[in-house]
């Protein structure tokens, strides 16, 4: 019987002024992330992603490392007081929503399945000041949602955000 040693992760925090250095990163993995994928025209448009969320002040990053090779990474930021963009699917509207709107988590293939997902969101998430925590995951897509929601997200809507993107499901969570 073949016996897999995996070695210790590290998972790092970046912020607005560490995206010209982790920029390359986050490209490589999700090339391997999206290999499969890679012809679709909406997943070639990652790097716009990229740097419209790491262009935000308040944006926040993990990425968890491996024997020194970047496996997986998540990151977000804070939505805009008065402009949270999935109050359309509540109502009536919670009193505080101050909100951290996740956009990405993904990770390496041969690293999924082995809980760094859950590890990585959850260092992401630690010791945020907002009161909920907003992502969305593609409707075809429901052994991911069924893993959110065993992180504490509840759907509360759909959303297209873009002509050539997947219908998402919008998934909510209460941090406080």
């Amino acid at each position: 019987m073949e016996h897999r040693v995996t070695p210790a992760v590290d998972f790092r925090h970046f912020a607005h002024a560490d995206l010209p250095d982790i920029r390359q990163t986050l490209l490589d993995v999700h090339a391997d992330a999206y290999a499969d994928r890679i012809h679709e025209e909406f997943v070639q448009r990652f790097p716009w992603f990229v740097d419209h969320w790491g262009g935000r002040e308040g944006f926040a990053c993990v990425i968890a490392y491996a024997g020194g090779e970047a496996v997986g990474f998540t990151y977000g930021s804070p939505s805009e007081p008065g402009r949270e963009w999935w109050r359309d699917h509540l109502d009536p509207t919670p009193t505080n929503t101050s909100t951290f709107a996740i956009s990405e988590l993904m990770l390496r293939p041969k690293w999924r399945k082995q809980g760094l997902g859950e590890q990585m969101h959850a260092t992401l998430l630690a010791d945020r000041p907002e009161s909920m925590a907003v992502l969305t995951v593609d409707t075809k897509r429901p052994k991911l949602q069924a893993m959110y929601e065993g992180w504490g997200y509840r759907k509360v809507g759909e959303n297209q955000p873009f002509p050539d993107s997947p219908l998402y499901a919008v998934m909510l969570r209460n941090m406080k």
